[in-house]
């Protein structure tokens, strides 16, 4: 026996707004089949002939994101000369490549697993390391996201739901800034996607293989960015939990079998790092004991979370809420609390759909509230919230260190609810609560992104004005339903409806497409990058006060010279030391304190560099013993004074070599840096 409910809802048939959207009939039993006519229709829309529109429309989206993290990508140039250093090492040696070493001559690790390093570092070796070699392949996972989350959303809500959430991916701030970068982030983002749509797929028949594979899929993702590929978890769970079409018991074996995925692929990896001996791989960078396990749980785990050492190695700088420079730091996320995703720091990255996102969830959760246990629609909005409320929860009150551009991790949930929901919302807007949520969806969204432009008042202050006159205009459209007036022509009435389409489209998403575009008009560097018609180049180390230091002028390099900030390396050495490291003939050319001057030399210079205390200084490698027996082999040519921790100090207790190096050692002026030759 079958019931007929309004998917878009949630009203029984017969009822005064079953016509809301038209009737769709779902089992009375939520574990039963459904009918064959169901099934068919089912069939027909995901795989079956599809209207015209429908292919050419996918087509261009991923063309035009394409062309979007595409262009004049070359202007980027080495973008975090951090990670770039690491896949230039990773084409030089293979151990590198497998244990993401800083230098080919494997002496550290940057501070993260290794997994975003390798697509790009084997790119470099097929076509030879350069920006492009190492940037296309981010920019190719970009356009493999916004086609995966279109794929995902198509099958539970249609193609054009599906095209408005590719859509709305492509053009989030945040996502145009990862994509076209060389941070783990974009392979994060792609794994975390795909597992989204292979967890889709096992809600359709609880087919435990596929959530297998989604699990696997999140292994990668927490082998590119440790604990946070863990966030969707919840989301994901909850919905197949709810949704799928077996037994509780059946339903939580088959979460059995996506933990077991989880932890093959994660736990193999680590099971190797851990298990090899440390004289055959780089020192765990970010660890104080050198482990795999430590840097998870500590520096790269609860250490982010609850600020304690603000997650870094050697005491870090206090746990400050919002990192260094408390609330008034934009690039260590601003104040904790819930309003972080939407203030200064995250607000112009990923905000500018965010409260349509939420009114969508909390109107579709409550529309939907009567269909059954199986519905593909009500599982979509649990799995998409649960990832959007639980991944915005953490970036909001973790009070360790956090950087504005960990929101892309916030895009495709936020573009699938718009997708989802609006798309829901048009088709039941006969029912007048849906087109009220609708109308108040689109002006909410269009005044927010007013707000969000005027942020940036110098930068086309006209748009806001726009912005907020196009929102009343959708607003009233929608509301009061122009596209069906009796008094309008029967002919014109699809030209009308298009119109009002067309008209919320724009009030909607015209200042995230402008950010957007601005975005990547601008070449992006150093660690922490943010989106918007302004550059930035904001440096990772820190100096002696805890400041954050920028990209050109730190110890050893020098801001001007070919390139600048961005171009080949990032920081540019002078032509002198550049020069000598060259010619050193030592396994490392030379040793400098921190990693971001060791990177930039490295790729100025094509020669290995060892980054002592590794990010920030504060890792206690290589000590002193350690140093010293390098030194006696010959290994090492030079070492550089200055760097975080510099001669005499430093938060990693680096001073111990430095002062060793200032005893034994005649110091040199080489271009603006004072060098030291050692060995005989």
């Amino acid at each position: 026996m079958t019931a007929t409910i309004n998917p878009a809802t949630g009203a029984p048939a017969g009822s005064p707004h079953a016509s809301a959207g038209g009737p769709t009939t779902t089992p009375a039993n939520p574990a039963a089949p459904l009918p064959p006519a169901v099934q068919g229709r089912r069939a027909r829309l995901l795989f079956g002939p599809q209207p015209r529109w429908v292919r050419p429309s996918a087509a261009l989206l991923l063309v035009l994101t394409a062309v979007l993290y595409l262009w004049n990508l070359k202007a980027t140039g080495y973008a975090n000369s951090f990670y770039a250093a690491a896949i230039q090492a990773g084409t030089k040696d293979w151990t590198a490549l497998l244990f993401g070493s800083l230098d080919a001559g494997n002496a550290i690790t940057v501070d993260k697993p290794p997994a975003a390093l390798w697509i790009p570092a084997l790119a470099g070796r097929i076509f030879g390391f350069s920006a492009l070699s190492m940037l296309i392949p981010q920019a190719l996972m970009g356009v493999a996201a916004v086609g995966l989350l279109y794929l995902t959303v198509k099958r539970v809500s249609g193609p054009a739901a599906g095209l408005l959430a590719g859509g709305a991916l492509a053009l989030t701030p945040v996502a145009a800034l990862m994509f076209r970068f060389n941070n783990p982030d974009a392979l994060l983002t792609l794994c975390l996607v795909l597992a989204a749509y292979l967890t889709t797929r096992a809600i359709e028949k609880a087919g435990w293989k596929w959530l297998a594979a989604a699990g696997a899929v999140i292994g990668l993702a927490f082998l590119a960015k440790m604990l946070q590929g863990f966030l969707i978890v919840p989301g994901l769970a909850l919905a197949y939990l709810w949704a799928a079409p077996a037994t509780l018991g059946r339903r939580l074996l088959h979460l059995l079998a996506a933990a077991a995925g989880i932890a093959v692929v994660a736990g193999s990896y680590l099971a190797l790092f851990q298990l090899t001996p440390a004289s055959a791989r780089p020192y765990m960078a970010g660890s104080e004991t050198n482990s795999f396990l430590e840097l998870t749980f500590g520096y790269n785990g609860l250490g982010r979370i609850t600020g304690s050492g603000d997650g870094m190695p050697g005491g870090g700088l206090g746990g400050n809420a919002g990192g260094p420079g408390g609330s008034g730091n934009v690039g260590f996320g601003g104040a904790a609390g819930i309003t972080r995703m939407f203030g200064a720091s995250f607000g112009g990255e990923v905000s500018w759909l965010l409260p349509a996102a939420l009114i969508l969830l909390a109107a579709g959760l409550w529309f939907t509230r009567r269909q059954a246990r199986t519905s593909a629609t009500r599982a979509a909005l649990l799995l998409w919230g649960g990832w959007l409320l639980v991944t915005a929860g953490i970036f909001s009150f973790m009070s360790g260190t956090v950087h504005p551009y960990y929101a892309v991790a916030l895009a495709p949930a936020i573009a699938a609810l718009v997708g989802i929901g609006s798309v829901g919302l048009w088709r039941g807007r006969s029912y007048w609560p849906a087109r009220m949520v609708l109308a108040v969806t689109v002006l909410a969204t269009a005044v927010w992104s007013a707000v969000l432009l005027g942020r940036d008042p110098a930068w086309l202050p006209g748009l806001r004005v726009i912005a907020v006159v196009l929102g009343v205009l959708a607003a009233t459209a929608l509301l009061f339903r122009v596209d069906s007036l009796a008094a309008l022509p029967a002919r014109f009435r699809k030209a009308a409806t298009a119109g009002v389409v067309i008209l919320s489209l724009l009030a909607g998403g015209l200042g995230t497409t402008a950010w957007t575009l601005a975005t990547a008009a601008q070449p992006h560097s150093g660690s922490i990058p943010t989106s918007g018609p302004t550059a930035s180049a904001m440096g990772g180390g820190f100096g002696a006060a805890g400041r954050p230091e920028g990209d050109g002028g730190s110890a050893g390099t020098s801001g001007g010279g070919p390139g600048g900030p961005g171009g080949p390396g990032g920081e540019t050495s002078s032509a002198e030391l550049t020069a000598l490291l060259k010619s050193s003939g030592a396994k490392w050319s030379a040793i400098v304190s921190g990693a971001t001057q060791a990177a930039s030399l490295e790729l100025a210079t094509g020669t290995s560099v060892i980054a002592l205390g590794g990010w920030n200084g504060g890792d206690p490698y290589p000590t002193l013993a350690q140093f010293q027996a390098m030194v006696g082999r010959g290994e090492i040519g030079y070492f550089i004074s200055g760097g975080m921790g510099g001669m005499g100090g430093g938060r990693g207790g680096n001073s111990e070599v430095a002062n060793w190096v200032a005893a034994n050692y005649q110091a040199q002026t080489v271009g603006n840096t004072t060098v030291y030759k050692l060995g005989a």
